[in-house]
């Protein structure tokens, strides 16, 4: 098959498999035309029970854009791991946003999709800050398998960041709760002097 097809094949882009070719590092053996054309010995598995249990879905996260080559990397990573493992992927799915961030667009669009059996990421903490273990015990009940390559400490520049995110937000919360905690006092007093004034 085509190099272009091979890539969208497996999960990857063509840039990836292009600069995979020039390394001498794809998984498939490939072999070029007079033509210039790049051709992979590669056959998608036909349909069966054994590769449905091996349906992959990676996904990768970055906390900013400015880790964009970062994020890039991760994913190529993954599909490496994924490739080696004998998975088919069904799905590759990169996304910049904070790991505490509950409504992370590209994330609810893969869990709520149906079409793998393996969620494959690098560190927990590229799927959530905090709650991992529980979305693995949901996951688990939908048949689907979690699966973290490396289970060692994520970097601390990021923890910091995310650290000082939860003391904003929750110094935003207490101070915007005082206000409203008066509101409510003063509906209250206000319906208390509408009895007093109605006996």
């Amino acid at each position: 098959m085509k190099l272009p097809d091979y890539a969208k094949a497996i999960g990857i882009s063509y840039t990836t498999a292009w600069r995979w070719w020039k390394a001498n590092k794809l998984p498939h053996p490939a072999r070029q035309t007079e033509s210039g054309l790049i051709i992979v010995d590669y056959s998608p598995p036909a349909p069966s029970i054994e590769s449905k249990k091996n349906r992959v879905a990676i996904y990768s996260r970055v906390s900013s854009s400015e880790n964009k080559d970062n994020l890039n990397r991760q994913s190529e990573r993954l599909t490496e791991y994924a490739i080696a493992n004998g998975y088919q992927i069904v799905r590759n799915v990169k996304e910049i946003g904070s790991g505490l961030n509950d409504h992370r667009k590209q994330l609810e669009t893969l869990l709520q999709q149906d079409d793998y059996d393996i969620l494959l990421v690098e560190h927990k903490d590229r799927l959530a800050r905090f709650g991992t273990h529980y979305l693995d015990v949901l996951l688990v009940r939908l048949g689907v398998k979690l699966e973290i390559v490396n289970l060692t400490d994520n970097g601390q520049d990021e923890l910091m960041q995310d650290l000082v995110a939860v003391v904003t937000s929750f110094a935003a919360r207490l101070y915007g709760e005082r206000p409203a905690a008066r509101k409510i006092e003063r509906i209250i007093a206000e319906l208390k002097n509408g009895e007093s004034e109605c006996s």
